[in-house]
């Protein structure tokens, strides 16, 4: 029988198809755990051996899938993390065997957070796919007939894309679709005939053709689809299909609105952040955290107030994750970066021909998309008084006002507000709505500076050091005293988000292993010099007299002769000491 190597071709075929679907990395070892196929970082290390101590080897060893969604609390990879060989966040693996022999290994390797997301949150689909597929490489061991080779691998994919929970079309270049499953054929209710033959870019006229040159513009957008009773909003993405770094096609998702907003923060799970999270041991910061977690169990407005960069938007998220909306998203929205007429379409949305230039379909308003979870508007004070009436409706009425509609659309979304200003003093000025600042300002919530909580600087030092030096690989584990002593007395105007400013340009500076006064930025070293020097004290020229006559005293008292060697140490004569020990008042009664 044939080993995995002479069908390696086709092997990486698959590869690369399961990775287009998927969008995770695959990788395929020989049963000499020699790597013959990959994609990603994996492409380079075709022919290499994979590590002795990894999760492949008991996989083929031992015949049995392994499923590992966390590496960092899996015993088969505490080895490899012990050497710091490992970098995977999740894998799946499965062997590759024929008649009771295990001819290799076929395997899914995550190596961010959102590739990990994908393998969690779809185990059961994945580990049944990764069987089906193992199968498939299987057969080509043992199959004769390319022609029913290709058919049998065709049908696998489509079992794969039938199973998805949601809507997929593979298209060529010029938009010749090429696969499809169910669930698109449904949902834009289709026939196979028409689909078949046809072209997206004609059958579905909202996707733009992508552009090769300007792909990340068109990777991704929301559509409008009506047709026979049919009405759907969602938001799709392109994925390109690349074989042999050469563009062959594009696979397209799409998903439906409800889905859309459902899943909406699950892109971005890095920030899954909790109160926990935040570091703190200072009472003032233990005090907020606790209050913030009280607010997370109420669905009133949040108004979180405090100086640039003390975590505005950390809290936000955090107060999120802890309440009874977590799992739906977390819609972040700075009022500030996004100029006015462009910031009322952004939170509110517009139905299509609201206005000249508004895109085909519409376009789905923040509100919309944060449905039953949390909106978070971020520097609340720069927003404008017509924006501000729109706001104060959604706030009382629970209802949205979308450009261009005819009708008001009802919403379950609870509302976090942020801001560095004062907005009582913008309401005496007329700047800010007086109704809308007591609505915002249910629960209020004051962070407070980073002078006003020092005990926790250097908690955030040392953590910011270890996460800075892994970011820059360099090998920085800390920082000699007076520099901390340095960085705990300044008074830290840009508050946390300066302190992180200046470890990530100490830790790049650094060329030891340890920060040292010289690489730190020149206003904090020289205001560190300037406070050494005023708390030193300066002694009179008497004091410093009368301190080294009392030494010599001391020194000498046990001796005969102890004044006339006191007055020799001191370089002065004995009648000029004994005048000295009565000013002094150091003469003996």
């Amino acid at each position: 029988m044939n080993g995995l190597k002479d069908i390696k071709d086709e092997i990486q075929n698959i590869a690369e198809a399961m990775l287009s679907v998927l969008n995770i990395d695959v990788t395929i070892v020989d049963e000499n755990l020699t790597r013959i196929a990959g994609t990603g970082i994996y492409l380079d290390k075709i022919g290499e051996k994979v590590s002795g101590y990894s999760a492949f080897k008991k996989c083929l060893e031992e015949q049995v899938l392994i499923y590992i969604d966390d590496s960092e609390k899996n015993d088969i990879c505490k080895v490899c993390s012990n050497n710091g060989e490992c970098k995977e966040h999740a894998e799946v693996c499965c062997p590759i065997t024929l008649d009771g022999y295990a001819y290799g290994v076929l395997g899914l390797i995550a190596f961010n957070n959102e590739q990990s997301s994908i393998i969690s949150n779809n185990s059961k689909d994945l580990i049944n796919f990764l069987g089906k597929m193992a199968d498939l490489i299987s057969s080509k061991l043992k199959a004769q007939n390319k022609t029913e080779e290709l058919e049998l691998e065709k049908k696998k994919l489509e079992i794969l894309l039938n199973n998805m929970n949601k809507a997929i079309v593979s298209i060529d270049k010029k938009g010749n679709i090429d696969k499809y499953n169910v669930k698109f054929r449904d949902i834009f209710n289709i026939e196979d005939k028409k689909l078949e033959k046809g072209n997206i870019f004609q059958l579905l006229d909202f996707i733009k053709k992508p552009s090769v040159k300007d792909f990340e513009k068109y990777k991704t957008g929301t559509f409008y689809y009506k047709k026979q009773n049919r009405n759907l909003k969602g938001i799709y993405n392109i994925s390109e299909i690349v074989v042999n770094k050469k563009l062959k096609g594009y696979v397209i998702d799409f998903i439906e609105n409800k889905e859309a907003i459902k899943n909406y923060n699950k892109i971005n799970k890095d920030y899954k952040i909790t109160l926990d999270n935040i570091i703190s041991t200072s009472e003032i910061m233990e005090h907020t955290k606790q209050k913030a977690l009280i607010a997370s169990k109420s669905n009133s407005t949040v108004l979180i107030t405090g100086e640039s960069g003390t975590g505005k938007e950390l809290f936000a998220r955090a107060i999120h994750n802890h309440s009874d909306r977590s799992d739906y998203p977390f819609v972040a929205v700075n009022c500030a970066a996004i100029p006015d007429n462009l910031l009322e379409s952004e939170l509110f949305g517009y139905e299509e021909g609201a206005f000249t230039g508004a895109k085909k379909g519409g376009k789905l308003g923040k509100f919309e998309i944060a449905q039953k979870g949390t909106i978070f508007l971020d520097e609340i004070g720069d927003m404008s008084l017509h924006l501000q009436g729109k706001l104060l409706r959604v706030l009382q009425e629970r209802e949205l006002d979308k450009i261009g509609s005819g009708s008001n659309i009802l919403i379950d979304v609870r509302v976090i507000a942020a801001t560095n200003k004062n907005l009582e003093e913008l309401v005496k000025n007329g700047q800010f709505r007086e109704d809308l600042y007591y609505r915002l300002k249910v629960i209020p919530l004051m962070l407070p500076p980073l002078r006003n909580r020092k005990d926790d600087i250097p908690l955030l030092i040392d953590y910011m050091i270890k996460e800075y030096s892994q970011k820059l690989n360099k090998d920085v584990i800390g920082m000699e005293d007076d520099v901390r002593t340095a960085l705990v007395d300044y008074s830290w105007p840009g508050n946390v988000r300066e302190l992180q400013n200046i470890i990530e340009y100490s830790i790049n500076m650094s060329i030891s292993n340890l920060l040292t006064l010289d690489i730190i930025p020149n206003n904090i070293k020289y205001k560190y010099y300037d406070d050494k020097c005023h708390k030193e004290e300066i002694s009179t020229l008497a004091d410093l007299e009368k301190e080294e006559i009392i030494k010599a005293l001391n020194k000498f008292k046990n001796y005969k002769k102890d004044k006339e060697l006191v007055a020799k140490a001191l370089g002065i004569s004995r009648a000029t000491l004994y005048r000295k020990l009565e000013k002094y008042n150091l003469v003996s009664k």
